[in-house]
């Protein structure tokens, strides 16, 4: 009989993956003596050491307990699907739905899909995470999310994609840069000012394609890898960035006016759309989320991403 729950290897998981049970506690919600006692059980129950104490560095997991880790992810996505098989058979979309969105425009179009996606589907559980282009690519091998809304940057041939919208690129500028007046411009009248790069992986690399292609290199005057921080740098006269989102409000977040002003030449646009595993969409509780989000676009749009304004 087993004497051990899911929420035991939930929390075993957890701990695995953060390496302290604090970390744990706050990624699950639960307070630390109960994952103490969670994990206790199941070492109790296995007749195992699943984590080495060390004092300074938290846990680390023991051999076994790396190999235990492992098959606990796998019961848990069983459970998972189990749950979604119940559903499907009620004609209920419910279950868990963990979503991860790239950090450069998850502000203005997950928390507005997530609210709208679980007033219509009530029984899903949402959890979200905002990562980078290697970490969505990372989390979707381990079946840590289960689909990402992300552009078509640098895509594996192990992942599918299914494109939703296309996004342009801009240049942004403060009001008094020598370039802001002009209803758009090209790399090539950009390319001896002062750049400000977003300097993410593989988003870099697409910006600075631009400059590759007119044999350019960019005067890259500072670097960073916060969208927030990049707005203001350019606000304040650090020199100018390139992005394709484009903000409802034109202004920094330290309230400084900006200018986005269209790119034009051979600067190809990004394509936003929905990145997953192979047949990750046979999943009732994903398939909702893309349909869902598709609609979303047609009958409402997404804040800061559509066409120049």
């Amino acid at each position: 009989m087993l004497r051990y729950t899911l929420r035991q290897l939930e929390y075993f998981v957890a701990v695995g993956e953060a390496g302290s049970i604090a970390l744990a506690s706050e990624k699950v919600n639960v307070s630390s003596p109960s994952i103490s006692a969670a994990i206790n059980q199941l070492e109790k129950e296995f007749g195992l050491p699943l984590f080495v104490r060390q004092h300074a560095q938290g846990l680390s997991l023991t051999q076994s307990g790396r190999v235990m880790v492992e098959q606990a992810k796998l019961v848990l996505k069983e459970a998972e699907n189990l749950m979604e098989l119940a559903g499907d058979i009620l004609g209920v979309v419910r279950g868990p739905l963990s979503v991860g969105c790239l950090v450069t425009f998850a502000q203005v179009v997950l928390p507005m899909v997530r609210r709208s996606f679980q007033e219509a589907f009530p029984d899903v559980t949402v959890r979200q995470q905002e990562l980078n282009q290697s970490e969505i690519f990372s989390m979707l091998r381990r079946a840590e999310i289960d689909v990402a809304l992300t552009y078509d940057l640098n895509l594996p041939a192990d992942l599918q994609f299914t494109p939703l919208l296309e996004l342009p690129p801009y240049a942004i500028m403060d009001e008094t840069h020598l370039l802001a007046h002009l209803p758009a411009v090209s790399i090539e009248e950009l390319k001896a000012f002062p750049m400000v790069l977003l300097d993410l992986p593989f988003s870099s690399d697409y910006f600075l394609s631009f400059f590759a292609k007119i044999g350019a290199t960019p005067n890259v005057a500072e670097r960073t890898r916060d969208m927030a921080v990049m707005r203001s740098l350019v606000a304040n006269g650090f020199g100018y960035s390139i992005a394709n989102v484009r903000p409802v409000n034109d202004r920094s977040p330290d309230g400084k006016p900006l200018k986005f002003i269209p790119l034009v030449g051979a600067v190809r646009p990004m394509r936003l759309g929905f990145l997953m595993s192979t047949n990750a969409d046979t999943s009732s509780v994903v398939r909702a989320f893309v349909d869902h989000c598709g609609e979303q676009l047609r009958t409402s749009g997404f804040p800061g991403l559509g066409a120049y304004g």
